[in-house]
């Protein structure tokens, strides 16, 4: 997710209540021989495991007990797999890598020293500029950057079998989606908090960091039209739903003027208040779906959630940052991180099989959730579950401005990325633990479902998976559901996996109230990156239009504010609404193109992260961003050029475009409904196209200024600001 500059305030009132109790343990640094450095008062140290017998045997379990885990689960062969070996097997894996691959990175490649001080040290005015306790400025950075892709994609990604997605979350995590969380982060607190466009524009010419900001804008749109696409798809004809999501933004409301107006820094008064709220709101929303006075009112239909979210992202945008935006951003941490482990204990206490065969017939691409075989599309639907290019804009946004000691970095850049990760393989497993005709009744589009309970049943069986319409309709009953057919965009699948899970683990007369917390869970995760990204979309917007007339590029100007905000929400409003309209459920051609240009933005952010070794004279450990950048251009390429020009049109833009008009032309399809068929597949292909050849131009400018450097035609400057002696470690 991606958050505007100052969306921390909501962060400040905690660190500011650690500030006394943080004092007398930051004041006093001690040496630290696992760094060679200095940590204040032990807080971010994490010991020195190399040495002694028992550390060394403690990690060989550790590494045992993961191989053990990947092994149930890639050789089991017909037998019930627990989906707690998921579990098992990433938590091990994030260990392993924590421990002894980001350090690696810390030591030889960054070279990170405690005794550095920070931009948020050095500028610090209590706005931007905060230094903040580690663990609550973790708190904020996965705020932002976990939004609708860990939860979302690995459920799209679950048609070809838990183990595939599972492979990717989980070793793309720690070889590429960690890296460059945690380089970037460095390279932009090392910069004063430079955005990743400067940094593109200082590193690699001003050509690029001009590419760098289109690609950042266009994606943008597409990201947020997507975001709000699941939010609909979830809420739609669900009063319990609406009613709930509703209540939250009064509540955050309410909230904000606690913290800001009427009681400032009383944290913990406005976060308890919030939380309770929120639960009344859950089981209010209960009363209100039973009700048949008040659930016509809240039982609202796809088009009219898209136009009320639209307007909601115009008004999130041109709030004061803590009246919405803030306490939003703080009561969806709590939301966030709870749900998470909430889940993984629910998943070790009830143990649910994995239901979903380890690998699908649909690997070859004939699957009914979206078209394109495994590879390159499961990597693409994955999305931010491995790799984000969107949390390099907040590596370089604001979190570089709020890292108290440069050691934190580690845990904030390459762990928080690891959090996020298992948020993705989380959602895996509530995914895989469905039964398979479920997870394709739900996720399958209309048109090919056929529209009833009853034709989905006769084309579930041909896929070779059973399917009971009776249990069916008594699982949507029980989670208070009108319907549950063809719920496609993934975020109904999650929450159903989610609340089975919850019932049988904690309440099992409980399913529709777990069912609706959990779209509650999701619904925050995804309109905090919803009402952030429109606001960051608009300062950049901003930034732009000040380059044709000044007064435009002032954030603060209330009119400019207003322009800025109406066109980048009529942006992402306009893609919103063609997905709702669109027949085969708007996120078959979305998200893949969502997917395809985030992992373009992650090829820019390693492209700079790439650049930022190489200068720094470490040219030896450039393999560890240009590995995974490798990766994902062969990745993002294909999935690109499939996209556009694949000649089936259930995959290829062109092809589908063609198909429409030749059943058209047939009269076998309505007027207005095809000819906005072919608008969309035209348009989506021309972004597609736009996002690959502005990429391979950013890339292109890269390898220049590596093979300048290498070859001694351009000095390996390092434009880092110069080194000043923290105070906390005098």
């Amino acid at each position: 997710m991606v958050v505007p500059a100052g969306s921390g305030a909501a962060f400040q009132g905690v660190a500011a209540k650690l500030k006394c109790d943080m004092d007398m343990s930051l004041s006093k640094v001690r040496p630290d021989p696992e760094v060679g450095k200095q940590v204040a008062g032990g807080a971010g140290r994490d010991g020195d495991l190399h040495s002694g017998p028992m550390q060394a045997l403690l990690w060989l379990a550790i590494a045992i007990a993961g191989a053990a885990a990947w092994a149930v689960l890639a050789l089991a062969r017909g037998e019930p797999v627990s989906a707690a070996w998921l579990v098992v097997a990433a938590v091990c894996t994030y260990l392993v890598g924590y421990r002894f691959y980001s350090r690696f990175i810390a030591e030889r490649a960054l070279k990170l020293d405690a005794r550095r001080a920070t931009p948020a040290e050095r500028l610090e005015n209590g706005r931007d500029f905060v230094p903040t306790q580690r663990w609550v400025l973790f708190g904020h950075h996965f705020a932002a950057i976990a939004g609708a892709g860990p939860l979302v994609g690995p459920v799209l990604a679950a048609q070809f079998g838990y183990l595939p997605g599972t492979l990717w979350i989980v070793v793309g995590v720690v070889l590429a989606g960690a890296v460059q969380d945690f380089v970037i982060l460095v390279a932009s607190m090392r910069r004063d908090g430079m955005s990743l466009g400067r940094m593109a524009r200082q590193e690699l010419g001003p050509f690029a960091g001009v590419l760098t900001m289109v690609a950042v804008l266009s994606i943008m749109v597409i990201l947020l039209a997507v975001l709000a696409l699941i939010v609909v798809k979830s809420l739609a004809e669900s009063p319990w739903g609406v009613f709930t999501i509703l209540c939250t933004i009064p509540i955050a409301v309410l909230m904000g003027f606690w913290m800001e107006r009427w009681r400032p820094g009383r944290t913990l008064e406005a976060t308890v208040l919030g939380v309770g709220l929120l639960m009344v709101a859950l089981v209010a929303g209960r009363w209100v779906a039973q009700s048949p006075t008040l659930a016509p009112l809240f039982t609202r239909s796809a088009e009219e959630l898209a136009w009320g979210l639209a307007a909601y992202g115009f008004i999130a945008s041109v709030l004061p940052v803590w009246m919405l935006l803030c306490p939003r951003d703080y009561l969806s941490t709590f939301m966030k991180i709870g749900t998470v482990t909430l889940l993984a204990v629910g998943l070790l206490l009830v143990r649910p099989v994995l239901h979903l065969p380890a690998v699908t017939r649909f690997v070859d691409g004939s699957g009914p959730v979206f078209a394109g075989a495994l590879f390159p599309f499961c990597f693409i639907t994955i999305a931010c579950g491995a790799i984000s290019g969107f949390h390099a804009l907040v590596a370089s946004g604001t979190t570089p401005k709020m890292i108290r000691r440069e050691p934190d970095a580690r845990l904030i850049g390459y762990g928080g990325m690891l959090m996020e990760s298992f948020v993705a393989v989380m959602a895996m497993a509530a995914a895989a633990s469905l039964e398979p005709g479920t997870y394709f009744a739900m996720n399958a589009p209309p048109a090919t479902l056929g529209g009833s309970v009853q034709s989905a049943a006769e084309v579930i069986r041909t896929w070779g998976f059973s399917f009971s319409p009776e249990q069916f309709e008594t699982l949507t009953r029980s989670v208070g559901e009108q319907t549950l057919l063809a719920r496609t965009g993934g975020a109904a699948t999650l929450a159903v996996g989610m609340a089975q899970i919850f019932s049988r683990a904690f309440g099992g007369e409980l399913v529709g109230l777990w069912y609706h917390f959990a779209i509650m869970f999701e619904a925050l995760f995804i309109l905090t990156t919803l009402d952030a990204g429109t606001r960051v979309g608009r300062f950049m917007l901003q930034e732009t239009l000040g380059l044709v007339w000044k007064p435009l590029g002032r954030t603060s100007w209330y009119p400019s504010s207003i322009v800025a905000s109406l066109l980048v929400v009529g942006a992402w409003g306009w893609f919103l609404v063609q997905g709702v309209r669109d027949p085969n459920g708007g996120i078959n051609s979305l998200w893949p193109l969502f997917g395809i240009s985030n992992q373009l933005l992650a090829t820019v952010a390693l492209c700079v992260a790439t650049t930022v070794l190489v200068k720094s004279g470490r040219q030896r450990l450039a393999w560890l961003t240009l590995l995974p950048l490798a990766w994902l251009l062969v990745v993002t390429n294909t999935a690109g050029w499939q996209k556009i020009f694949s000649p089936d049109p259930r995959l290829g833009l062109l092809a589908l475009a063609h198909a429409t008009e030749a059943k058209l032309a047939a009269g076998q399809m309505a007027s207005g409904l095809a000819r906005q068929v072919v608008f969309n597949a035209y348009l989506d292909a021309a972004l597609a196209g736009l996002f690959l050849v502005v990429t391979a131009l950013v890339v292109l400018a890269s390898a220049r200024e590596w093979w300048r450097v290498l070859a001694g035609r351009t000095p390996p400057v390092v434009s880092e600001t110069p080194f000043v002696e923290t105070a906390y470690a005098s």
